[in-house]
């Protein structure tokens, strides 16, 4: 039994920014009170993990390395810590960036899913007590966002898991752990796409497939995609778009003028999943004055984006969402119901199966738009 025992696996560790990861062996320490240690057994590989090791400092706040990345997961539970009742060894389970404690004023509100339990620490890389359960050659490395996937092992917070089917299949429903969750929820949760509505999604990778996705479980009638990678286009009809556009094939009109002149005055619903502050001003201004929505799913931290006063006194309207709107430990295993009765995909946006030792390829994959998805199988 390895149950209170340190655990000696393997993991990529980001030692410094814009370094590659590196295989490492490292040392993963029993749980703690309120804490979970999981058996990682597959990961997604998502855009955040790529800006936070290359990104730094360019729309990525400043993070601690040494780092161990991947956030987006599906593993089993091996131990368990004091206080711990809702989990136990054996436990198919997602670990999850947003906590749900169930308790604070956020929780108990229906209007948010912003659980702020741990989050200060797990922002930073560390657990309740200010370390992190991560070492490697005696020195400590910090957990991304509390998670830490591309590890065999890792320890987290029991507010911060979801535990699922036991005949869910772990390579496909790790991608519920961020992007699918957060592209399909903006659309369906934050946005609340209408029946017969005109939608126009930025950005067709994952998070963007997702809200697509999303749109068209909503009954919404034209759904455009709006993306400058061509290839990325026959993939997304499988998803339901009724049509993309190429931006670069419009040299002379920026985005929102073709799709306002499209549309006769512009879409119904905008959602972001690139982001850019850029491409959200441009979300922003495709959306029809009056009632036009417009929901920034893509990820910056210290941008600024531009917004013309007048457009939102027309009565647009311009919300953000994390993690889809989803609170996190009650609806992740809905999620997983959902797919498991093909009401979700999952496997359309699965591109390429890796091992752990091939993850900075994964990364190379993302970056030059080959890829949707990667899962990394850390076995």
């Amino acid at each position: 039994m390895s149950a209170g025992q340190v655990i000696k696996c393997k993991a990529a560790v980001a030692w410094e920014p814009g370094k590659p990861l590196v295989i490492e062996d490292v040392e993963v320490a029993p749980p703690k009170v309120h804490e979970v240690r999981i058996k990682i057994v597959a990961t997604g590989v998502c855009h955040t993990d790529w800006e936070c090791l290359y990104g730094t400092g360019k729309g990525m706040k400043f993070r601690p390395f040494p780092l161990v990345l991947g956030h987006e997961a599906a593993g089993v539970v091996e131990s368990v810590g004091p206080e711990v009742t809702k989990f136990s060894p054996g436990d198919k389970v997602i670990p999850l960036f947003l906590p749900q404690c169930g308790e604070c004023d956020r929780c108990q509100s229906p209007k948010t899913n912003l659980c702020k339990k741990n989050w200060a620490n797990t922002q930073v890389g560390v657990l309740a007590d200010g370390t992190s359960r991560i070492s490697c050659k005696g020195q400590q490395v910090y957990q991304f966002l509390g998670v830490s996937s591309f590890s065999q092992y890792t320890v987290v917070p029991d507010t911060s898991l979801a535990k699922i089917k036991s005949d869910a299949p772990l390579d496909k429903v790790c991608l519920l752990g961020c992007g699918v969750s957060t592209g399909y929820g903006a659309a369906i949760k934050t946005a609340k796409v209408e029946k017969d509505s005109s939608c126009a999604v930025f950005g067709l990778g994952a998070v963007g497939l997702a809200a697509v996705m999303g749109c068209q479980a909503a009954g919404a009638k034209t759904i455009i995609g709006v993306d400058i990678n061509p290839n990325k286009f026959a993939k997304a009809r499988v998803f339901g778009t009724t049509e993309c556009i190429n931006p670069r094939d419009h040299p002379n009109k920026t985005i929102q003028e073709v799709l306002v002149e499209k549309t006769c005055g512009g879409v119904d619903y905008a959602l972001e999943c690139v982001g850019s502050p850029v491409i959200m001003t441009a979300a922003l201004e495709s959306t029809t004055d009056a009632w036009g929505t417009c929901v920034i799913a893509g990820w910056s931290e210290t941008e600024a984006m531009n917004v013309v006063v007048e457009k939102i006194l027309m009565g647009r309207t311009l919300k953000g969402t994390y993690f889809g709107g989803w609170k996190s430990v009650q609806d992740v295993p809905k999620l997983v119901d959902d797919y498991m009765k093909n009401k979700l995909k999952l496997d359309e946006f699965i591109t390429h199966k890796l091992k752990l030792d091939q993850v900075n390829e994964a990364f190379d994959l993302l970056k030059s738009g080959e890829s949707i998805r990667t899962v990394i199988s850390l076995f």
